[in-house]
């Protein structure tokens, strides 16, 4: 079988390459055998990172036992808890982009036969599987793994718990010493941070897509069987390749369909809305997130993991992990289990043997949380292309509310204001001009939501913005707003003391102001002076779609 590898490998016009195989020490024998990039995401900056290295390790040892020839090329990636809450959130969103796009560059110039990507965090899983989708040579994905969760007064914790206790010590509510504990308890390992939150949401929807194997997005990083689970993936990929299976075999429209039915059932993050309608779009997949309702009407939502509810995902992959969480679907059908996976067997056949082993961690499809899934996507004059909510993680009583909008030009304006008492019992926040053109960079919304939550007014004030969130977030917490205030969304035209009106229900998202007030507002509008004017953000601006289309990269018309 021709392979890829054969433009550098093969040939006489091929001997200065073959020379240079020879300098990297690789031998004839080697070079006779299938090349396999191991993109690894490792680094000492990011927790979910640095154990990345023993991972590329056993990938490398078992792509190299089965037959293949491997080689670490890297992948960045940011740690978005460093970088919350100051400049470098515009830094997060936008790496996606360059990690498809360097991993692009990296396989195609040195002539793969396949890759095995290892990711853990929340950007480079969604730009890998976008670089995989196009590229389009076997692939096989394996993470870093979740962190364990902290454990303070007898009860487990996490990193949101840490946002959320900064508000609490600005109440008066927790003293600085507790804080301190935490800040010493509530990371206690490396790995991803160990809630549903973006970087496990991905990990989990990984394995729902078909390119992760089965453990993927719940096996913790310091457990032995994360080890195991990366000697399997160096020997998955070795099977692919074999058998020519491509990520395109395998991110097929009903594999985005599986992966949006269990981002339902598990509430994953909103920032999935962002992801999955990106990678499709890399796959040649049309995925408009206005389905998101639709799989959400007919798909119970099964799981409460932190930040929605007490559980983490060591609970989880105890419980079955994502097989477990789908063999409760399958039960009602919610599932297309003829997909074929990076096994290179079926959904159906990886389900043999899968069970729910903790109904507490994982509801049985007969009992479970709610009946419809933990994502909605809401519409209105304030959202008239879409607003994104994770509602398994808004308490009863905001699932319907009006207030007051108390209107912010940027984060650091509304974190002030919270910080500092000014946002009371029943006003909706309104954080704008944060989307992915306004930003630049769509930054996340955690430290706010956080200050919220820590004061004590999760359960009686909103958050609307057209920047997003933090998986880590809770509450009745709206974004992805589209139009941007940027493009001159209507969001751009909120006053302070406007009615804000949300219905989760009822997928409605609306201010109380007439056509008319609002078509006079937009004659005064003016789009705000950019605030970045050099450098990769410029570029990123100019070329960012809105939200609603998973703000994937196009070039502008003329």
């Amino acid at each position: 079988m021709a392979m890829n590898s054969d433009r550098v490998m093969k040939g006489l016009q091929q001997a200065p390459h073959r020379s240079l195989f020879n300098a990297l020490g690789f031998t004839e024998e080697e070079r006779n055998k299938p090349l396999v990039g191991i993109v690894s995401s490792y680094n000492e900056i990011v927790p979910g990172h640095m154990n990345l290295d023993k991972i590329t390790e056993a990938v490398k040892l078992a792509v190299a036992e089965a037959g293949g020839m491997p080689v670490v090329v890297p992948a960045i990636a940011v740690c978005d808890g460093i970088a919350m809450g100051h400049v470098g959130m515009k830094y997060s969103l936008v790496t996606r982009d360059l990690i498809a796009d360097s991993t692009e560059c990296l396989a195609k110039a040195h002539a793969f036969d396949g890759m095995v990507c290892i990711p853990n965090c929340d950007k480079n899983v969604p730009g890998l599987l976008m670089a995989a989708a196009r590229v389009n040579i076997p692939t096989v994905f394996v993470s870093g793994g979740p962190m364990l969760a902290g454990r303070i007064d007898g009860h487990k914790t996490s990193l949101s718990s840490l946002f959320e206790a900064v508000g609490s010590v600005s109440a008066g509510k927790m003293t600085q010493e507790k804080l301190c504990e935490y800040e010493e308890k509530g990371c206690p390992t490396c790995g991803s941070c160990s809630g549903m939150y973006t970087a496990n949401s991905m990990n989990c929807l990984t394995e729902a897509i078909g390119m992760g194997l089965p453990g993927n997005g719940t096996i913790p990083a310091v457990y032995s069987a994360r080890i195991r689970l990366a000697k399997q993936a160096g020997y998955a990929v070795m099977n692919l390749i074999r058998n020519d299976i491509r990520p395109r075999d395998i991110m097929t429209k009903d594999a985005f369909m599986n992966a949006m039915t269990m981002d339902m059932a598990l509430g994953c993050s909103t920032n999935t809305m962002l992801h999955l309608p990106a990678i499709a779009h890399e796959a040649g997949v049309d995925m408009n997130m206005e389905i998101a309702n639709e799989v959400s009407a007919r798909t119970p939502n099964l799981c409460h993991l932190a930040p929605a509810g007490p559980t983490y995902m060591e609970d989880l992959n105890e419980a079955g992990g994502v097989l477990g969480v789908m063999s409760e679907l399958v039960k009602k059908d919610l599932l297309n289990l003829d997909v074929i996976t990076a096994t290179g067997k079926t959904l159906k056949e990886n389900l043999v043997g899968a069970a729910n082993r903790n109904p507490e961690v994982i509801r049985p499809i007969d009992n479970p949380y709610m009946q419809t899934g933990g994502i909605a996507v809401l519409k209105g004059n304030l959202a008239p292309d879409t607003g994104i909510v994770k509602k398994s993680a808004v308490v009863p009583e905001m699932m319907v509310h009006e207030g007051p909008a108390r209107v912010f030009d940027c984060e650091e304006d509304a974190i002030d204001a919270i910080l500092t008492g000014k946002i009371v019992e029943g006003d909706v926040v309104v954080i704008r001009y944060e989307g992915p053109k306004g930003g630049p960079g769509m930054r996340e919304m955690l430290n706010p939501t956080s200050a919220i939550a820590g004061r004590g007014l999760g359960s009686t004030v909103a958050l609307i913005t057209d920047g997003r969130f933090s998986g880590a977030s809770r509450g009745a917490s709206i974004g992805h707003v589209s139009p941007e205030a940027a493009v001159g969304g209507p969001i751009a035209l909120v006053e302070e003391g406007d009615i804000i009106s949300i219905d989760i229900p009822n997928n409605a998202l609306n201010v109380k102001v007439s056509d008319e007030e609002l078509a006079k507002r937009r004659e005064k509008w003016q789009p705000r002076e950019p605030e970045v004017k050099t450098g990769y953000l410029l570029r990123y601006r100019e070329m960012v779609t809105s939200g609603n289309r998973g703000a994937i990269l196009e070039i502008p018309k003329v």
